[in-house]
């Protein structure tokens, strides 16, 4: 089989900085920007012929960038000016496994210099077939990633078209047709626990004591962070309770609670009492735009009536209630079980990249002789 050598970056690529072009300068246009996080915007002239691959310089670092048209870099990325013969897609690879955060700012200037990447000692297989055969193997790894994130974002749309219908009583489930649904507070079918100050010496990392959310961070993308814990705590709500953010810049952002945890005074708890807890969660979900508009004062803030006065449309039995949230239920579902095989997927091809982009597993080559 082919040699493998090692040697540094800048004998593989050549990396160049990207150009300036200033918002009012930009034209309507076919051709991709690409900014450090991504494409950014659109232009009318590309400055680089496809294909390409870009790499964060400044802002946003360590996100690499395989670019199939012609584009526009900006003065923000690094991208390469010249493959020295390499496969393109295979040095799109192996610019993923460099550590970018160890050479931001090395060189006393933050963000990544093009000079100590060039240093960077990396392995590579000598033969562009080989090359290419492990780029081909990534690849069909990536085409199943983006296939799954494309049902994913179908179904969550799907989802969002059948909120909308059934959290406003627009269409209802068959054996629900009689009653009409009613504008109700949130007061008649929910209590509201108000989050207390817990003293910082009564904090640890370490895991011991009740579980402790102080705000949003604690639940980005609506899952539960564990990470802060209390041996002293002060209110507490349990599962199925909805927390609300009721200070700050993330006011009416919320959660619905899996266990029980020790809640700040940034937020709140709505505690279902007459309606059903996911029902209710679904329905304020629907309507969070209306909550975080009740926000208000230089430091936004909720009060409890902003959350109890809420007006939400209501069916006139429990069991509509459930039905409904049962249908969503059942989506979200199929979407977080499309989402593990998506972390699997992500998994396999991290393992893959660590055995094919250091030469540990060797693919057969059409015309050469395994071992």
């Amino acid at each position: 089989m082919s040699e493998w050598r090692t040697t540094n970056l800048g004998s593989v690529v050549t990396l160049q900085r990207g150009f300036d072009l200033p918002s009012r300068l930009r034209r309507r246009g076919p051709v991709p920007i690409v900014s450090s996080s991504g494409t950014s915007g659109w232009h009318d002239r590309a400055m680089v012929k496809a294909p390409g691959v870009v790499t964060g310089r400044y802002g946003t670092i360590g996100e690499v960038f395989f670019e199939c048209a012609d584009f526009w870099p900006l003065n923000t990325t690094l991208w390469v000016s010249d493959f020295h013969g390499n496969d393109e897609r295979f040095v799109y690879y192996l610019l993923q496994r460099l550590d970018f955060a160890a050479h931001s700012g090395k060189s006393g200037v933050p963000g990544v210099n093009r000079n100590d990447l060039h240093a960077e000692p990396v392995s590579l297989p000598v033969s562009v077939d080989e090359q290419r055969a492990i780029a081909d193997a990534l690849s069909d790894c990536d085409a199943l990633i983006e296939q799954l994130e494309r049902v994913i974002a179908k179904k969550q749309a799907v989802k969002q078209g059948i909120a909308q219908r059934l959290l406003t009583g627009l269409t209802r489930l068959p054996g629900f047709t009689s009653g009409a649904w009613e504008p109700q507070p949130l007061r008649q079918g929910a209590t509201l626990i108000s989050g207390n100050h817990v003293m910082a010496k009564d904090c640890n990392t370490q895991g011991v004591g009740t579980p402790y959310l102080t705000g949003p961070a604690d639940f980005p993308h609506g899952r539960i962070r564990q990470t802060k814990f209390t041996t002293r705590p002060g209110a507490l709500c349990r599962a199925g309770d909805i927390l609300v953010t009721v200070k700050g810049s993330g006011s009416g952002s919320m959660v619905e609670a899996d266990s029980e945890y020790c809640i700040s005074r940034q937020l709140m708890a709505v505690r279902p009492s007459e309606w059903d807890s996911r029902f209710l969660f679904y329905s304020l979900l629907h309507h969070a735009s209306h909550i975080k508009a009740a926000s208000t004062g230089l430091i936004p803030g909720l009060s409890r009536s902003d959350i109890l006065d809420q007006l939400l449309p209501v069916p006139p039995t429990v069991e509509e209630q459930r039905a409904v949230a049962a249908t969503l239920t059942a989506i979200d579902q199929q979407v977080e079980n499309l989402e593990r095989a998506v972390a699997k997927k992500e998994a396999l091809k991290k393992g893959m990249m660590q055995e094919l982009l250091t030469g540990r597993t060797r693919l057969p080559i059409q015309g050469e002789e395994t071992a």
